[in-house]
Order: structure tokens, then C-alpha cells, then sequence
């Protein structure tokens, strides 16, 4: 068994859903496994308030959430990444920032519920929706092994 604590870093264009979601997530549920961080290719600079009373609503902690940028996780002072997952089809098709460590990267789907139309109680909806979503995927992550995790047994067990 290791101690090893995984840095993970979630991508959204805009930081203030998505990947702030999952930050939260897996900080909170990561068994002090994992340590998340999250950031946009083109943040929007505040956390979207759906989201967060989304959080809240599922008892999720959200001190310390903020829309920031990707080239944050990028300078030499940044904690070393092991797993960086864009959740969003846009930013799997921009050029990233290099990340000299050469973390394993996956590709997790889901669409933006704040781009979404609709009722107050069908946004509410896709809002939860999404935290459904990322809790899956993380619940997933969070069981393997630690000499499990590597890109092989990503691919195959959460992607």
C-alpha cells in the first residue's frame, strides 16, 4: 500500500460548473487520497451559483472554490499533477498547457448546465444531474487501487 497523495486537475472552459463540481467532489469523498483542483481554458472568474447551491444542497463543502485559469496549474511553482480530466468536449479539442510532469490524461463528457434553457426546476435539474454525473465517475476513481491508477486502468474503469 502507498501514501501517495494524487493530484487531480478537472478543465472546463469556463471554471465555474463543471470542474468545480468535481473539485469539490473528490476533495470531499477522495479518502484524503486525492487532492483536486480545478481550471478553464477561458475562466469566467467567478463560480457559477447554481453550482454552488447544488453543493450545498449534497452536504458538499464549497469554501475555497474559484474560477481560475489553466495556465495557473502550468507555472513551476504548481503542485505536481497526476491525472488532469477535461470534462468538456471544447476543451479536449484545445491545446493545452504543457505540464512538465506529463500527467495521465482522460476525457469525461457532460455537457454545461449553465448553457441549458428551460424552467427553474428543469436548470435545477441538469445542475444535480451533473453532480450525479461527476459523483460516478468519481466514486469509480476513488476505489482503485493505488497501483492501479495509472493510464491503462483509468481508461478501463472510468472512462
Amino acid at each position: 500500500m502507498t501514501d501517495k497523495v494524487f493530484n487531480v486537475l478537472f478543465i472546463s472552459t469556463g471554471n465555474s460548473v463543471r470542474s468545480i463540481i468535481a473539485e469539490a467532489l473528490l476533495n470531499q469523498t477522495g479518502e484524503g487520497r486525492f487532492r483536486a483542483f480545478s481550471a478553464g481554458s477561458r475562466p469566467v472568474g467567478q463560480v457559477n451559483p447554481l453550482a454552488i447551491e447544488t453543493l450545498r444542497k449534497a452536504r458538499i463543502n464549497t469554501d475555497g472554490l474559484r474560477s481560475k485559469s489553466w495556465s495557473e496549474f502550468a507555472a513551476p511553482d504548481a503542485p505536481r499533477m497526476d491525472l488532469v480530466f477535461t470534462l468538456c468536449d471544447a476543451v479536449a479539442g484545445e491545446t493545452c498547457p504543457l505540464w512538465n510532469q506529463h500527467p495521465m490524461r482522460a476525457q469525461w463528457s457532460i455537457d454545461n448546465p449553465a448553457a441549458l434553457s428551460g424552467t427553474e426546476e428543469e436548470i435545477l435539474k441538469a445542475y444535480h444531474e451533473t453532480l450525479i454525473f461527476l459523483k460516478r465517475r468519481i466514486d469509480l476513481l476513488i476505489v482503485l487501487p493505488a497501483v492501479k491508477i495509472d493510464s491503462l486502468a483509468l481508461r478501463e474503469s472510468v472512462a
